[in-house]
């Protein structure tokens, strides 16, 4: 619990706040849940967690290697287990991998543990990050742009469950983004407590 009662100072060097919840970033992939976490951790002065990685350690594979091993179903379960063992942890910024929080198991630990923040990209957006990797299992078909398309539109109705959301868009630089998240928290007394 050592972030806790921790003073954290934001970039600007004028704010000191303290972390009550953990802070678990949802969303699509190439949403920019890895980098803009790891800002906000930064900026809050926090643990960074990914709960994909943490995945990946435990299985001593890649995420596409365990889809393609063990399937998609085996996976969710234990994403499922990493997600409510880190929940259980100090607090800290976690980011989830985007399938997290379809869930209904795991958006309850999430709302009983910590607090869900949507970063909020549209498909466009989405798309012109993620084209030209392969390290998406979910995209390895022959139209990933009508797969990322289909996947978006199942999705938002459920990200838009998440206690906040935070509206990512083109030419927004990763510390931008990271401002908008802790703007946003700033809004919730219960999760960051500011003293400026």
């Amino acid at each position: 619990m050592a972030a806790l009662g921790r003073d954290t100072r934001a970039a600007s060097g004028t704010m000191q706040a303290r972390l009550k919840k953990t802070v678990v970033l949802v969303g699509m992939m190439g949403a920019g849940k890895t980098a803009v976490g790891k800002a906000v951790s930064a900026m809050l002065r926090a643990p960074f967690l990914d709960s994909d990685a943490e995945i990946e350690k435990a299985a001593n594979m890649t995420i596409p290697e365990i889809f393609e091993r063990d399937g998609e179903p085996f996976f969710r379960l234990k994403e499922r287990q990493v997600i409510s063992r880190l929940l259980d942890r100090q607090q800290g910024i976690l980011s989830t991998g985007g399938g997290a929080y379809m869930s209904t198991e795991n958006r309850e630990i999430i709302s009983e543990k910590g607090v869900a923040v949507w970063l909020n990209a549209d498909l466009d957006l989405l798309w012109s990050r993620v084209k030209h990797k392969d390290t998406r299992p979910l995209l390895r078909v022959p139209d990933p742009h009508g797969a990322l398309s289909k996947l978006y539109n199942e999705r938002v109705p459920i990200y838009a469950k998440a206690d906040l959301a935070v509206r990512s868009e083109p030419g927004l630089s990763i510390d931008d983004m990271a401002s908008r998240v802790v703007e946003a928290l700033k809004t919730r007394p219960d999760v960051l407590e500011v003293q400026e």
